[in-house]
């Protein structure tokens, strides 16, 4: 019988294609030999993380997996009938490239490059708002079971903030997803500062923030979802297709920036200049498919296509099985990915 494993994990936002992550945390659920210690989310991560840890204290591991799937219905990942089997065999590449030249895609890109959410003035409200307002709050808040991180951007500061325990609230959820091109600002009270702090998406400053999983109680081993492409081959040309790669490339540098101090923590341990058990030396995994997302466009962020929310599922079960496949010997031991390689 094999020993059982611990892991954090890292939930990359990255829209409705966090898809990607419902199935990687499907496959990971299945896995009775891994335990899930914490979890760090920003955006579709914070979302995947909340309804992870509600659905695992209310009834396990199936328990996560049915409030996982609940959430993703909810968001537009519905039963597409006779239309399913007539659509086998198309990529999601080709859905998601039709959504993106559709006339009311083209219209909702215009407007929202011509105007301020808060041109809607009192009728705006966020579209989310409604199923993040479903998650049982006394479970996501509690101290037992996995800790949950939400990761948020202050406006006014630039700095991140990180909501743990009874601080994740609706607000803090909706914050760390809030994309200021698409939604006002969220206002949570801040009690450093004593008044009401603006916050926008996580990823700018933390995609997701990996320093909370350093704690002493948490394992080693730190697995990032990742949903952002890291290297793209093809140049952009399209505003559409630039403008994605500025916010991948912006979202990845702060994940970047926490690898190369991991990096750099690491070859301190290994030449002695530390004093063993003064600093954490984290061993870094990542379950990704950047040949399937390069292929997506940015359309399909915005815009939830339950085909493609499905291939997008699948694709994660995949790559968390291949990860289990390749790499599960490693957790405890060593790290799967190669930083240096990752840098150069």
């Amino acid at each position: 019988m094999s020993k059982k494993k611990r892991i954090n994990l890292a939930l990359q936002g990255g829209g409705a294609h966090g898809a990607f992550t419902w199935g990687v945390l499907d496959r990971l659920l299945e896995e009775e030999d891994l335990d899930i210690a914490a979890l760090t989310g920003t955006s579709a991560g914070a979302l995947n993380g909340a309804a992870f840890k509600a659905g695992m204290l209310k009834d396990g591991r199936q328990g996560a997996k049915d409030n996982l799937d609940w959430l993703w219905r909810e968001i537009g990942a519905t039963d597409m009938g006779p239309l399913e089997g007539w659509m086998l065999g198309i990529s999601p590449a080709a859905v998601s490239q039709a959504v993106e030249m559709s006339p009311f895609y083209q219209g909702l890109d215009m407007l929202q490059r011509m105007t301020s959410p808060y041109a809607l003035g009192p009728f705006y409200n966020h579209p989310l708002a409604r199923i993040v307002e479903q998650f049982n709050y006394d479970k996501v808040c509690a101290q037992s079971g996995p800790d949950l991180f939400i990761c948020a951007t202050n406006v006014r500061s630039g700095k991140i903030r990180i909501f743990a325990h009874d601080e994740i609230s609706t607000d803090s959820i909706l914050a760390s997803g809030c994309l200021p091109t698409l939604f006002q600002a969220v206002e949570i009270y801040d009690p450093k500062t004593e008044r009401e702090e603006a916050y926008w998406d996580g990823g700018y400053m933390g995609n997701p923030a990996l320093f909370p999983l350093f704690e002493p109680h948490l394992p080693q081993d730190v697995v990032i979802v990742n949903i952002n492409p890291l290297h793209r081959e093809e140049l952009p040309r399209k505003a559409t297709e630039i403008q994605n790669r500025i916010n991948e490339i912006s979202f990845n540098g702060s994940l970047f920036r926490e690898l190369r101090a991991i990096q750099f923590v690491r070859d301190l341990i290994a030449d002695g200049k530390v004093a063993e058990g003064s600093m954490k030396d984290v061993l870094v995994h990542m379950i990704a498919d950047d040949e399937l997302m390069t292929q997506l466009s940015v359309a399909t962020k915005t815009l939830p296509q339950p085909y493609v929310l499905a291939e997008l599922k699948s694709a994660g079960r995949i790559a968390a099985a291949r990860f289990l496949d390749t790499h599960f010997d490693k957790i405890g031991s060593e790290s799967s990915v190669n930083l240096r390689d990752m840098f150069d």
